[in-house]
Parts: structure tokens; C-alpha cells; sequence
């Protein structure tokens, strides 16, 4: 520790030293001004930086975290980190909450967009890149959420019953790669109890922090901490939101209760205090104010990234599509002409720009292609914020709305605060701006609307906290005295509540939204959406459309409402009639390509009947170019999947356990989870592991080890010759695989140990090295408490997923006589 943390330790009371482990509000630390020091400001991740308000300022959106995990480039993420971290600095943050590291145990679990894959080794590679680029622009990485945060199912009591050998093989490898590698600055820990404790006090996984050599602090998630006695003694650092309930003041008084020492006080803010110095926080007594900033060469990188996080899963050949042998390309779905960048929660941010798939494929194509578009079906669970292209600020042609903040809960005097705002969904966490206090606010939302169709409209309204809507100056929508719950704003909103309205094309009407908050609440939310005519029988209308175009691209998926923090889904089935969508649309047209976007998989009983199918995640705010660079072959679909696709929900392996009952959910599986558990029962998947296609074709070649036989404690140096045999320039990922033949305990059939992603021009070959150390032959021997490598026999399997590996090589670690 250093000289200056200590004097300021000796200069400090216990009170000034207990408040440096309590949050002021929302996003900020406590500071000791009489020292010249301020607190620490924190913002949400993982895919952009907010910033302290969730209306009012823009970020740059990163796509989601599945398609980080599908890109298999850390090279590329350490790009994108960089990126974050200066759009952290623009908010004025000293730490990203970021990234989320936990695994896809089940494709029904509500935050699986946040994680980047099933597999803790491909995780561990994306969250090093991560956090190494953030840090390397001077902010911190608070790397969540530590630990078996894997389901929103009773998020905030659930415990989750794990092994210790599941928690080392699995669970803990991305979190112990982010100390141990890249030396993350915080960790934040997880709502859920870990065998009957609360992660935010846990004994055991603070000594594993202790073990792996933490040089950082622990942060809880929002209102986490549960007690004062085992979060002071053993638990995390700096307790958030503030004012904290059980550390802060509260762990003062419980030192001089006798209840704590002043020496579990010391420890926390020694490590507080060498990360503010670490981010020179100690230096910069004032904050900035959070700023819309967007770099040149921002949307051009994200733009390759979402492009490189394209899976290809099926191609009968119609991809990529050649423009000049086209005259008609028919863009059908209901998510084709909204852009559906993120999923849903504290992830969330309002995104410098946005870019639809069909305005994207439009601009693409150009003006000799015609473009035509049909919605098909309505696969929304609440109806999205209004279009910003619908609607205007009152008395101008500005897009958006007028939003006016009053500081009392009665809309009464003038606005405190008056801003654009870019959406009708709004959320709000802590003070919805300066001098609006949380709790104690109201708010109106003004707009012009201009219908781009003739037709029946549908308006609608959400609320957490008391609502109304305005139409032409007559209340269309009211609850303001009574509404019945819903699933919205995570879990505070109400039920979704409609009126119609028959529009003409271009006409001016006023809507007009209030608000007012729950009083004393520091959270709130309020949506006003849309719906537009569909038409008598949408799905044979875009049928239609399919039948006169020469290609059809349906864009399917999920949306915020489907994938959110606090809710998981319930079905892998997508909503709606898109299903029957696709399969009208494909017996219509048999060029038909399906782009899937969504953060997770979904049933895809229909995947053999269309021509294409791609899998597009959530790919931020430059959605709509990178689909149109890969659909038109401008860039190739540089994505394999980091997480299994199964035939239906019943084949995963966790099946049998999640999401739970009675308060616990038991990890029945171990550590077979995703394409290891898959492997163990010889259940085929749909997609593999690993699985993408490419416009062109590959051959490995030449593979060998740097040894035949190593000791238990060496590594083993892995490579190929990567021959491109196509003709397409094109990348694709080695994967290398690692099989135990001589385990003395179960063991995965494989576990994937290495990868590398190679770009290769037509007809030219690369060669390819990839590493292994001693850990990845290891497993974790829970009854000698260590990492284990048993002589014997390995192979070494080396292709392009989990499913096609042609390559086998033998390695024999020596030492003893082998396990038999």
C-alpha cells in the first residue's frame, strides 16, 4: 500500500473511514472533502456507459454481451474496451460496471444477452480483453456478479447449491482470470445466497479473492447487502446504493459496539483508497458532468464488430446476396423496422444513433434494388416506445419529445428541468436530474404525432408510479388513481392498458404523457407505446410480398421485454405468430433468409425449411449497416456460437434443477454444463458449440505439438497450418480442445482450452499457434483442495466447432503410473 493511502488512514476518524464504505446516492461514493478527496463515480455497463441518468444523455452501444462471446476476437474487444472506457470518461465515471461474466446455463435466463458464453474459458478471454482495454483509459472495471448469478428466478434470495469442483471449473475461472490477468479494479457480488450465505457476505469467496492476490474492491449490486456484522467482517467494500442500511455509519457503530473491529474497517478502505489513487481520483476533488460525446472511428469500429458477431448457421447457397442480379428483396418481421439493439435492465442506454435492419438493407442496396416491407405479425409482450420517426417536439420538426421535470409530485409551477428526449420509454434510477429529486418528482412528455399510414392506431401506456395519456387534449388513458400490475420497469410497472385511434396519413395530433412517482421511491418508469394497422391478414400479405421479391429476409426475435434483468422467459418458443410467419413466408418464396435477433436461443423447429438462417444477437446501435455488410457479402459472418443451440429445452442440461424451488436451485448437472453436459448424455444438438459458417471454405493442415510428453507441471505448444480453399478472402476460429483419456474421476468428453481466429485471403494459408499450460489438462480435486494433472493419456482435438473436429493429437503426461 502506498505511503499517501497510509497518511490519509492515519489522518481519517473511523467515522470518515466507516463512510468511505457507503455510497451518497445512486452511482456516487462518499469522499472526505476535509482531505480534499471525493467519492468514486460508478456507471452501468456492460454494453455502453450511461452515465447517472438513464434519460437525457446518449452512449455509444456496444453490441450485447452473447455476440461479444461470439466474435472469438479479443483482439476486437480489447478495441471495443478502449472505446468504453472513453465513454465512461465522458460520463464523468471512475468505474464501469461491467462486464458480466457469469454462464449460460439456460437459455431461458433473463440476463444471458449480458454473458458472453456457456464455456468459462471462452469467457475468461473476452472479459480480459475487456477489462484491459477499459483500464487502460484510467477506468476501473467492476466485474459482475460474483458468484452462480445465472437465472433472475427469486433473484434476491435464491441459493444457489454448488460443488466446490463446479465453482472452480466452471463458475469462478472468468472472475479469477479477471484479477489474476488483468487485474480488475472491483468485482461486484451477486443478489443470490451461494449455499445458504449471501454472496455480499461470504467468507469463503472473499478468501478466494484473497487467494488469487485482489488488489481491488468488492461492490454490492443495488441493495444487496443484508447485514452489518457479516458484510463488515467478511463481506464487500463498498456497499451501493447510498445511503447505505449496513455499512457506512452502521459499521462505525457496530465497531464500537464490539461488534466489528476498526481493523475490518481499515481493511476495506485500504482497498477503497488504492484504487480511487489508482484512477486518480484522489487528485480530481470534482466531478464532471455526464456528456454525449461519440469519437470519429467510434461507429466504423462498432459497425465491424456487430458484422463480426454474425453467426451463420445454415446457407443453401443464397447468401450473400449479389445486388446486381437482384431487382425486388421483400424485409418482413416485427423486428425489421425497429431496431432491437439491447436487451433489457440496468444495461441499458439510449444510443447515439440507431439503424434498422430494413433501413440498413435500403441504404445497401441502393436505388436499383427495390425494397419492399411487410411487418407480418405483432410479436411484442408490451408495445415499444413510439417511433422517434412519428413524432416531433411541439411547435418544431425536431424528432422526439418535450420532457418537463417538475420538483414536487402535483406537476405544479414551472419545470425545474426541460430536455429533448429521443424515446417514450422512459426508466428512472436515483434522481432523475440534477435538482429532481428521486421520490419526489413529477413529469410531462409532449409530442406532435404524425401517423406515416392511414389506419387503426394503438396507443399505450405503462406506469411505475401514476400515469396518464392525452390524446387531442381528451384523457384517452388513465391510471392515475388505479392500475393492476405488470412485469415492466423490473416488476414496478403496471399492466399494459390500450386505446385505438383511426388515423389519416400526415395528420398533426398532440399527445401529451404525465407522470408522477411513487412517493419516497427511488426507482420509477413510465412507457408510452404504439402500435401500427397490420392490416386484415398480415401474414398472407407478406407472403405475398415474399412471392413477388426474388429473396425474402424475415427479421424475427426477441426484444427488452423478453430478455430483461429481473424476469426470465418462460418458453424458448418466439412470440407471437412469428413462427407461422417464417413458414408462410418460406413456402411463398424459396430464397427466404431468416435473421434471428435475439440475446439467446430460441426453438428453430423451422430452420430446415428456409434457405438461410443467421443468428444476429443484439448488435448495438450499428445494427442495421453490419447486417446489411454481411447479408450483401460485404463483410464475412465472422461469428461462432459461444453457447450450445439445443433441439428443444428439454436437452439442456440443466434442465432438470432450474430454475429452482423452494428457495434453492440446485446445480444438479455440475460441472457438465452446456456442450459438456451435452457430450456426456450423447444428446445432439441443433447447433454446436462453436458452430458458424463462412462464404468461404477451410482446411486444416499440418498440425502438430511441440512435444509429445510433458510433466504435470509444464505446458505444450499447439499448431496448424489454416489453408483457405475458397474464393473468398474469409476468417474463421481454430478451436482446440483438450480430452482427458486416463481420468481417475468424471470428466467432460472435451473441454475447450485454446482458440485462435485466423484471417485468410483466398487460396493462401496461415500458420497458427495456440498455448496450453499445465491448467488445461487440470481439474479440481476437491479432497486434496487444489488443481490436479494426472499422468496419463490426452488428446488434443483441433477444427472449427465442437461438433467437426478432424484433427486428433496425442500428448502423454508423465509422472506416475497413469489413473486406470
Amino acid at each position: 500500500m502506498s505511503t499517501r493511502v497510509e497518511q490519509l488512514m492515519v489522518e481519517m476518524s473511523l467515522d470518515e473511514k466507516a463512510s468511505l464504505t457507503s455510497g451518497t446516492d445512486m452511482w456516487h461514493g462518499t469522499g472526505v472533502p476535509r482531505l480534499g478527496f471525493r467519492g468514486l463515480k460508478v456507471t452501468d455497463g456492460p454494453n455502453g456507459a450511461r452515465g447517472a441518468h438513464f434519460v437525457g444523455t446518449t452512449s455509444a452501444c456496444l453490441p450485447c454481451g452473447t455476440a461479444l462471446g461470439a466474435t472469438w476476437n479479443p483482439e476486437l474487444i480489447g478495441e471495443l474496451g478502449h472505446l468504453l472506457g472513453r465513454e465512461a470518461r465522458s460520463k464523468g465515471a471512475d468505474v464501469l460496471l461491467a462486464p458480466t461474466v457469469n454462464i449460460h446455463r439456460s437459455p431461458l435466463a433473463g440476463r444471458n444477452f449480458e454473458c458472453p458464453s456457456e464455456d468459462p474459458w471462452l469467457t475468461s478471454r473476452i472479459a480480459v480483453a475487456y477489462i484491459t482495454g477499459v483500464q487502460a483509459e484510467g477506468v476501473g472495471c467492476a466485474v459482475k456478479h460474483l458468484v452462480a448469478n445465472d437465472s433472475e428466478f427469486e433473484r434476491h434470495t435464491i441459493s444457489s447449491e454448488v460443488d466446490e469442483r463446479t465453482l472452480r471449473e466452471m463458475l469462478l475461472p472468468p472472475f479469477e482470470a479477471a484479477v489474476t490477468e488483468a487485474r480488475t479494479m472491483s468485482l461486484m457480488t451477486a443478489y443470490n445466497r451461494l449455499d445458504g450465505v449471501y454472496c455480499t457476505e461470504h467468507p469463503w469467496l472473499m478468501d478466494r479473492l484473497e487467494e488469487w492476490g485482489f488488489d481491488g474492491f468488492v461492490i454490492s449490486d443495488w441493495w444487496s447487502a443484508h447485514s452489518t456484522i457479516g458484510t463488515g467482517r467478511h463481506g464487500c467494500d463498498l456497499e451501493m446504493p447510498g445511503p447505505a442500511r449496513h455499512l457506512g455509519p452502521a459499521l462505525a457503530e457496530s465497531v464500537r459496539a464490539g461488534e466489528n473491529t476498526e481493523a475490518h474497517v481499515d481493511a476495506k478502505v485500504r482497498r477503497l483508497l488504492g484504487v480511487m489513487e489508482r484512477l486518480g481520483v484522489l487528485d480530481s476533488p470534482e466531478h464532471t458532468v455526464d456528456a454525449s460525446t461519440e469519437a470519429p472511428g467510434d461507429r466504423a469500429l462498432l459497425r465491424r464488430a456487430a458484422a463480426e458477431a454474425v453467426v451463420l448457421l445454415t446457407n443453401n447457397g443464397v447468401l450473400p446476396i449479389d445486388p446486381s442480379v437482384v431487382r425486388r428483396v421483400a424485409v418482413i418481421g416485427p423486428n425489421s423496422d425497429v431496431a432491437i439493439t439491447q436487451g433489457g435492465g440496468s444495461a441499458a442506454v439510449t444510443p447515439h444513433h440507431v439503424v434498422t435492419v430494413l433501413d440498413g438493407l435500403r441504404t445497401a442496396l441502393g436505388p436499383g434494388v427495390e425494397v419492399t416491407h411487410s411487418v407480418g405479425c405483432d410479436a411484442y409482450r408490451n408495445a415499444p416506445a413510439i417511433d422517434p420517426r412519428w413524432i416531433s417536439v411541439p411547435g418544431s420538426t425536431e424528432p422526439g419529445a418535450m420532457l418537463e421535470y417538475f420538483a414536487n409530485r402535483q406537476l405544479e409551477g414551472e419545470p425545474t428541468h426541460r430536455m429533448t428526449a429521443a424515446t417514450t420509454r422512459m426508466s428512472w434510477l436515483g434522481d432523475p436530474w440534477d435538482g429532481v429529486p428521486a421520490g419526489n418528482f413529477s413529469a410531462r412528455l409532449s409530442a406532435t404525432f404524425r401517423a406515416p399510414t392511414d389506419g387503426d392506431w394503438t396507443l399505450t401506456l405503462v406506469s411505475g408510479g401514476q400515469g396518464r395519456l392525452l390524446w387531442d387534449g381528451e384523457h384517452v388513458l388513465d391510471m392515475w388513481d388505479h392500475w393492476e400490475p405488470g412485469t415492466a420497469f423490473f416488476g414496478l410497472g403496471s399492466a399494459e392498458i390500450r386505446h385505438t385511434v383511426t388515423l389519416r396519413a400526415g395528420e398533426a395530433h398532440e399527445l401529451v404523457a404525465e407522470f408522477t412517482c411513487v412517493e419516497g421511491l427511488g426507482a420509477a418508469g413510465l412507457l408510452v407505446g404504439c402500435l401500427a394497422p397490420l392490416g386484415h391478414d398480415p401474414i398472407a400479405d407478406a407472403a405475398r410480398a415474399a412471392a413477388d421479391a426474388d429473396v425474402a429476409i424475415v427479421v424475427v426475435g426477441l426484444n427488452a421485454d423478453w430478455e430483461t434483468e429481473g424476469e426470465d422467459r418462460t418458453t424458448m418458443d418466439l412470440p407471437g405468430e412469428q413462427e407461422a410467419l417464417i413458414v408462410a413466408v418460406a413456402a411463398a418464396q424459396p430464397k427466404t433468409v431468416v435473421l434471428v435477433n435475439a440475446g439467446s436461443p430460441v426453438s428453430m423447429g423451422w430452420v430446415d425449411e428456409v434457405a438461410a438462417c443467421a443468428q444476429i444477437w443484439y448488435l448495438g446501435q450499428e445494427t442495421g449497416d453490419a447486417v446489411a455488410d454481411v447479408v450483401l457479402g460485404r463483410s464475412e459472418p465472422g461469428g461462432r456460437l459461444p453457447t450450445t443451440f439445443a433441439m428443444r429445452y428439454e436437452d439442456h442440461p440443466a434442465m432438470d434443477d432450474y430454475p429452482g424451488a423452494n428457495g434453492e436451485v440446485r446445480y444438479g448437472e455440475g460441472i457438465f454444463m452446456g456442450y459438456r453436459g451435452y457430450d456426456q448424455r450423447s444428446v445432439v444438438p441443433r447447433f454446436a458449440f462453436g458452430h458458424g459458417l463462412s462464404y468461404t471454405e477451410w482446411d486444416l493442415q499440418d498440425a502438430a505439438l511441440s512435444s509429445a510428453s510433458i510433466g504435470p507441471d509444464d505446458g505444450v505448444e499447439v499448431s496448424l497450418v489454416v489453408r483457405n480453399v475458397g474464393r473468398r478472402d474469409g476468417s474463421t476460429v481454430v478451436q482446440c480442445y483438450v480430452s482427458d483419456l486416463d481420468s481417475s474421476v468424471d470428466r467432460p468428453a472435451k473441454e475447450l482450452k485454446a482458440f485462435a481466429k485466423v484471417s485468410v485471403p483466398a487460396g493462401e494459408s496461415q500458420r497458427v499457434s495456440m498455448s496450453l499450460s499445465s491448467r488445461s489438462f487440470a481439474f479440481w480435486d476437491a479432497d486434496q483442495g487444489g488443481w490436479k494433472v494426472e499422468p496419463g493419456r490426452f488428446t488434443i482435438r483441433l477444427g472449427t466447432a465442437s461438433d467437426l473436429l478432424p484433427i486428433d493429437l496425442s500428448l502423454t503426461v508423465e509422472g506416475l503410473e497413469p489413473a486406470s
